[in-house]
């Protein structure tokens, strides 16, 4: 009989050191993510305000389609609009000169279809970026300091503009334009465990005029003589990034951009002669929502499908432009 309750109380222990923690005892704490098991490509629109280590490239191509659905008036109302759509692809091809400057080319190639009237004659370049990125701070795991770097981008007019037979060649605006950015990035991590990364970049361009003549992306008429002063621009764009799995993210801009007034002068043919020109277009101004799905084949390769969505704007149309890229790193 001691024999055996001896042995039902050790088999009754034995159970107990292996039965799970109840209800009623604290939860183990979920499983840190860490920095090299979370793999990203970046959301669709905001950059990455980390440079890249000296001698390395990032290689990100990108495809969108831009269906116009609308016309914001300059009261904030939204109507409709004829359609139409414009098909394009930007590069973003960044090369690590050192450990805290990158260097960065931006070729844009378009094809308009607008409501209609005739299609662009082909595909054909649009206006060429190009941008110097300084590092300020790094990310250290541990440490408060966000990724922080100042970018200076020149827009130089390579894209056809003016002079035009058929206005969907217009795929340029013919001026120099010179952005200030300031670059940001942090890593969040969530009560599961799961990194979240964000961003905010800021950017403020202003732009030279252009000589205008004939048909042109500014609306002009054949015979038009005159320039076109386009108005300083602001953007601000906050994102995040959850990190699903190792492979699969998902990503948002919240996007805010605020164009001020383009001013068009010269002379057009009219009536009794030539007509003096002097007009504004007003200010105009947007917020957009861009969410994305990433795949991560590796902590090196990427791609990213999602789309813009205006929600809200003043005085310019609205669209819906889905796109997808590839990123790769080298």
């Amino acid at each position: 009989m001691q024999f055996t309750t001896r042995a039902i109380l050790l088999v009754v222990l034995a159970l107990i050191a292996s039965t799970p923690a109840t209800a009623d005892e604290a939860p183990s704490a979920p499983e840190r993510e860490s920095l090299a098991d979370a793999w990203w490509t970046g959301p669709l629109l905001a950059p990455n305000a980390s440079t890249f280590p000296a001698g390395h490239a990032l290689v990100e191509s990108y495809v969108f389609d831009v269906n116009n659905n609308g016309q914001y008036d300059t009261s904030g109302r939204h109507g409709p609009a004829a359609g139409g759509h414009e098909l394009g692809s930007l590069t973003y091809l960044i090369y690590g000169l050192t450990d805290r400057v990158s260097l960065g080319l931006l070729p844009r190639f378009f094809y308009d279809e607008p409501p209609g009237a005739p299609n662009s004659s082909s595909p054909d370049l649009g206006d060429l970026g190009a941008q110097v990125q300084v590092g300020l701070t790094s990310f250290h795991e541990g440490s408060s300091v966000p990724a922080t770097s100042l970018v200076l981008g020149e827009t130089f007019p390579t894209g056809r503009y003016d002079r035009l037979t058929n206005p969907a060649d217009a795929l340029g605006v013919g001026v120099y334009s010179t952005a200030f950015s300031w670059y940001s990035q942090d890593y969040l991590w969530l009560p599961n465990g799961r990194i979240l990364r964000v961003r905010l970049d800021l950017t403020y361009a202003i732009s030279s005029s252009a000589s205008v003549v004939d048909q042109s992306a500014y609306g002009t008429p054949s015979g038009f003589r005159g320039r076109a002063y386009p108005g300083d621009s602001f953007t601000a764009d906050a994102a995040a990034e959850y990190s699903l799995t190792r492979n699969w993210v998902l990503a948002t801009d919240l996007v805010w951009v605020h164009d001020s007034s383009t001013r068009l002068t010269g002379s057009e043919p009219g009536l009794g002669g030539s007509a003096l020109v002097d007009t504004q277009s007003g200010s105009s101004e947007y917020l957009a929502v861009a969410p994305a799905l990433e795949y991560n084949f590796s902590a090196r390769v990427g791609v990213i499908f999602g789309a813009r969505i205006f929600v809200a704007g003043r005085n310019i149309g609205s669209s819906v432009t889905t796109a997808a890229a590839i990123n790769m790193v080298f």
